[in-house]
Formats: C-alpha cells, structure tokens, sequence
C-alpha cells in the first residue's frame, strides 16, 4: 500500500553512525550471501539519543572482475522484508546479479529492525474497513486510539519515527556504511516513495535509480486520494473484465450480497484487487463464477503508512462523501481497496511526512516503470510523477497488467537493467508489448 515534507533540524555536531564498513557475517544457505546490522537514531532530530539496528542482507556480484558497485533494493508494502528478498528471493535480479552486490534491508519498524508489536487480540477486533454508520465511525476512532496506545508500549520509540523520511536518512547512512560515492537504487511499489525522497533530499548522491510501479504522493486531499486509487482499480477491473464479459453481471450480485459467498463486500473488494494485481485473471474468473471468497486480513505496518499520508475524515458524513466520490469515479468496482486506509489512520495523530509535490534534480533523470493496467499503483500515479520530475524523469510503461512490471516483462527488465548498468536512459514515451 500505500501512505509531506517535514523539515527536521538536526543538532551539529557528529552524528553516531559507522560512515565506513558493516560486520558481515553469513546467512541463509547460499554462498556469497551475509547479513549485518546498521546502527541509526531512532530519531534523526536527536542524533545523539536511542539507537536501533536495521538488518541489512547483501549478495555478493558474481563477477567482481566487472562489478559496477552496489545495488540498493526498496522494499514496497509497508512492510515487506528487503533481508527477505536478498537472502530468499534474489532471482528477481538474476540478470544483475553479475554486476552488482545487491544489498536491501527491513525497514524500521519491520522484521529485523525493530518490529512493530500490538496485541494480536486488539488487531483482531478491528472493526470492518469500511463504515457504515456514524456509530461505527466513532466506535473506530476509540479502536484505534486503543490500539495505537498498546502498540507503541510494546514497540517503544519507533512506533513514531517510521516514516518514510527517517528510512531516507538510514537509506543514506547505509550508503555510507557501504562505501558508495552514489547510491544506485531500485525502489518497488512503496519503495518508490522511498526513492523519491531521497532524490529530493539528496539529489547529488544519486547515481540511478529505478521506480517501479510508481506511487505518487502528491493527492492534497483524502478525496483524490481514493479517487485516483479508485481509477486504477477500475481501469485494471476494466481490463478483466473484456476477457470474462459474462464474469460482470455475477460479480455484481456478489458485491450486492457478499455474504451468501462468506464474504464482506470489503473482501471481496480486496480479493478483486489482489487478483488484478498478481495478474490471475483465472483464478478471479473462477470466483466469481463459484460465487464463494475468503475474509481478507490486512497487514500494513500502520505507522509506516499513517505518517506518511494526511488522510483526514472528520465525521461519518465526510467518510460518505468521499465514498461516493470514488464510486463516480469507479461505477464499475464502488471502492477501491485503499478505502482501509481511510478507517486504519482515522484519526492518527503523528503525520511526519504529509504529501506534496516533488523537487528533485538530480543530474541523471529517474527511470519510472508502470504496468497500463495495475489497480495498486495505477498508471494515472506514474504519469503525474513524471510530469511533477520533468526533465527528471522518464517513464516506461508495459501495455500490460499486474504489479511489478520489471518481473512481468522481459523488454522492462533490459531497459532497467541497460540503465543501471551504464545510466542509459530511455526515450520519453516508450513502452513495452503485452
């Protein structure tokens, strides 16, 4: 998922972290693969203050003959292991893998670094993500706060530094820590996000860097928020849709009833989305034609998303409002999924990192990669990134569907991998077949 520029003064004076080497150790169960840990400020306005660790996972190049230097990998979610992907799942880069050491890490508050911890009990009870009455809206706000309360006892300060802005300053030190002049990253889904701020706030650092599937964080209101996030939800439903014509009319009932399928009309919603989004346009015709689903359990890390995006929703009328604002916009599917995010941040007190245009100039141009047809990060958020870079960015879209187009197509992956590898950037408007 997704999920502001806040301008943090830092004390003079040294800041406590290595600026040179990591204590490498090996991990997992291949060779060439070891894992460390990057000591940072829990809060980077108090440099001198609590410290926490950020597990860090590296594959050694292949060829260190012709290595052009280190890989930094962005993690999406929020929440997703970047140790995960590097120890576990490197064949995502099989064709960089000579050229590169590939390095990522667990953001903070995930995994390795500091997770975050609530009581299971609480997360279980709450309240369904979409609101149907000013009752339950309130009943939310009360869950949340609870929740919120609990979680930061059980995770301590980090609970309110893991914004995406603190992960820019350890993305930064870890830059550092590697020994790279430049940092040449490549940032998937929320790791875009990542990517951009760190183009904004170090534009001199970047040697290349990769966007894909574009997350674009400049929606003032909670209203366009949704709608945008409700356009791409349709469009890719859209798309289903002109391969399984006669899947339309069931899938309405379903939406109208959910329940006689053991469903919430909100999971359903979310099984949609995430078929759509892995590209099983199968698997989601099957579906729909058996008419039966599966509840839906979200796993965001909150403070990751809810400080970084103002999604502000001021009473039970206001969350109407902006409901059926998204249903104009999406006549078809109602809602998007994203809608979670409306009821899983009301009210969240912390927002660090509040949306805004970019301002980035960095000397190489960034590379945006997009799927045409992708409902979790639409091309309609790709197409408004590049606009907002300018000169500064170029985006490539594969006439296809599904998340992750660098994975999806071959053509993606060598215009990426051509750019990493020798900053061979693209002509503007090109694209990539289905």
């Amino acid at each position: 998922m997704h999920t502001l520029l806040a301008l943090v003064m830092v004390a003079a004076g040294p800041v406590p972290v290595a600026t040179t080497g990591l204590d490498w150790q090996p991990c997992g169960t291949e060779k060439g693969v070891s894992c460390a840990t990057l000591t940072v400020p829990v809060d980077w306005a108090r440099p001198r203050g609590a410290t926490i660790g950020i597990a860090i996972a590296k594959r050694e190049a292949t060829d260190q003959a012709h290595k052009v230097g280190t890989l930094v990998f962005g993690p999406g979610g929020p929440g997703d292991s970047g140790v995960d992907r590097v120890v576990d799942n490197a064949g995502r880069f099989r064709d960089l893998r000579a050229r590169f050491d590939i390095v990522s890490f667990d953001p903070r508050g995930v995994g390795g670094s500091s997770a975050m911890t609530c009581d299971p009990v609480l997360m279980q009870a709450a309240p369904d993500p979409v609101l149907t009455s000013a009752k339950q809206f309130q009943e939310t706000l009360r869950h949340n706060r609870e929740l919120w309360a609990d979680c930061e006892r059980r995770t301590g300060p980090v609970w309110r530094h893991a914004d995406t802005l603190s992960t820019v300053r350890d993305v930064e030190a870890l830059r550092k820590a590697l020994g790279e002049r430049q940092l040449t990253f490549h940032g998937s889904s929320y790791g875009t996000l990542l990517g951009q701020e760190y183009a904004s706030r170090y534009p001199g650092r970047v040697r290349a860097m990769v966007l894909e599937s574009v997350t674009d964080h400049s929606s003032r209101d909670t209203a366009s928020f949704l709608s945008a996030q409700a356009w791409a939800f349709e469009d890719a439903f859209d798309d289903f849709i002109a391969t399984c014509p006669e899947c339309a009319e069931p899938w309405q009932r379903l939406y109208a009833d959910p329940g006689r399928g053991g469903m919430t009309r909100f999971d359903l919603i979310a099984i949609t989305h995430k078929l759509l989004k892995d590209g099983e346009y199968e698997r989601l015709a099957a579906l729909i034609k058996s008419g039966q689903g599966q509840h839906v359990r979200l796993d965001v890390v909150i403070p990751a998303f809810c400080a970084d995006w103002s999604l502000p929703v001021h009473s039970y009328a206001d969350y109407r409002r902006i409901l059926r604002q998204a249903e104009r916009v999406a006549p078809d599917t109602h809602f998007p999924a994203q809608a979670f995010a409306l009821t899983m941040c009301l009210g969240w007190p912390h927002v660090t990192n509040p949306q805004h245009d970019l301002d980035v100039r960095t000397r190489v141009p960034l590379l945006l990669l997009n799927s045409r047809h992708d409902p979790a990060t639409g091309i309609n958020w790709a197409r408004n990134v590049e606009r907002q870079l300018g000169s500064r960015g170029v985006l490539v879209t594969y006439e296809g569907t599904g998340h992750g187009s660098y994975s999806l197509s071959a053509c993606m992956r060598e215009i990426a991998d051509d750019y990493l590898v020798d900053v061979t950037v693209p002509a503007r408007g090109i694209s990539c077949p289905r």
